[in-house]
C-alpha cells in the first residue's frame, strides 16, 4: 500500500491554534491530478500542497483548493516553504516553483517572508455603488480605487472607509457572482487602514453561499500591487489582521520597499504529522 507522509501547519498563527490551515504532503511522486484533487478535499482546508522535485528551484508545489487547482497562493507558499527547509535541509532561504513562476521565500526564525510577482492591475466595471451594495453596505463606505491586482492570483481588492464598514460587511452571492468575478472565479478582498495597521477580510461565494477566508497571503500580496498601482508613498510596512469574523485571528505583514517589491510575511506553527496510506 503506497503510503505519502504529510504534516498540517498554521500560517500567519500568532498562537498555536491560530491562523490559516494547510495540509502538506511531503513527496507526491505517484499521485496524479485526480487524486490530489481527491486528497484537497478529503481534507477539505482551504487549500492543500504537493511538494515535487524541480530542476529550477528547491522544490515544485502545487496547490489544490477541494475544488480547483491554482497556480498561486500566499499562505501555501510558507507554509510548505516551512516543510521544505526541513525535508530539504536547505536552512532559511528556499525557491518554491509554482505555475506563477518561481517565488523565493525566506526564513527568520518561524516567520517566513515570500516575494510576490510585480502586479498587474485594472479597473473593474462595476461602480462604487454596485460594490457598495455587492457587499451589503453604503457607497460612503467604500474607498477611491477598487482594482483588480494580480500578483499571481488574480483578486479584486475593494478600500473600505473604516474598520467599522469591513465589520460590517455581509456580501451577497449572487451580486458577488455578477460584479466580482474574472471570469473564472469570484472573490473580494475588503480593507480599511488605521496608521499602519490594516484590518482585511477576503471572501468568495461557494455553493450559493459565502465562504470567508482567515488568512488570504496572496491578497496580501495584491494589497501592496493596489498600494503601487494608487501611487502610495514607498517604502511602507503594514500589518494586517484577518480572520477575526471567523474565529481563526491572523497577523499578515507586508511590506512594500523603495524598489517597488511586494514582500508578505507571517508565522508558520506545525502542529500535526500523519501518513496518507492509498
Amino acid at each position: 500500500m503506497p503510503t505519502h507522509a504529510f504534516r498540517l501547519v498554521n500560517v500567519f498563527a500568532e498562537s498555536t491554534l491560530a491562523g490559516n490551515p494547510l495540509a502538506v504532503v511531503e513527496d507526491a511522486r505517484g499521485l496524479d491530478d485526480a487524486t490530489m484533487q481527491a486528497l484537497a478535499l478529503q481534507f477539505n482546508l482551504s487549500e492543500t500542497t504537493f511538494v515535487l522535485p524541480s530542476s529550477s528551484a528547491t522544490r515544485r508545489v502545487r496547490i489544490f483548493t477541494p475544488t480547483f487547482e491554482m497556480p498561486f497562493a500566499g499562505h501555501p507558499t510558507l507554509g510548505t516553504a516551512h516543510v521544505v527547509r526541513e525535508i530539504a535541509g536547505t536552512g532559511d532561504k528556499v525557491t518554491l516553483e509554482m505555475k506563477a513562476g518561481v517565488i523565493p521565500v525566506e526564513a527568520a526564525a518561524d516567520v517566513w517572508t515570500l516575494q510576490a510577482n510585480a502586479p498587474a492591475h485594472r479597473a473593474p466595471q462595476a461602480t462604487r455603488a454596485s460594490l457598495a451594495s455587492m457587499l451589503g453596505l453604503e457607497p460612503a463606505d467604500v474607498g477611491i480605487a477598487p482594482l483588480w491586482v494580480d500578483t499571481g492570483s488574480d483578486q479584486l481588492v475593494i478600500p473600505l472607509t473604516s474598520f467599522d464598514a469591513v465589520r460590517r460587511a455581509a456580501p451577497h452571492p449572487e451580486a458577488m457572482l455578477a460584479h466580482a468575478t474574472n471570469g473564472t472565479r469570484a472573490m473580494a478582498y475588503v480593507f480599511a487602514r488605521e496608521g499602519n495597521r490594516v484590518l482585511a477580510r477576503f471572501f468568495f461565494p461557494k455553493h450559493g453561499a459565502v465562504i470567508e477566508d482567515p488568512g488570504t497571503g496572496s491578497a496580501c500580496a495584491n494589497l501592496g500591487g493596489w498600494l503601487l498601482a494608487t501611487g502610495a508613498p514607498i517604502p511602507q510596512k503594514l500589518e494586517i489582521d484577518q480572520g477575526e469574523a471567523v474565529g481563526r485571528p491572523c497577523r499578515l505583514g507586508l511590506e512594500v520597499t523603495s524598489d517597488r517589491r511586494i514582500l508578505v510575511s507571517g508565522r508558520v506553527v506545525e502542529i500535526a504529522r500523519g501518513e496518507l496510506r492509498l
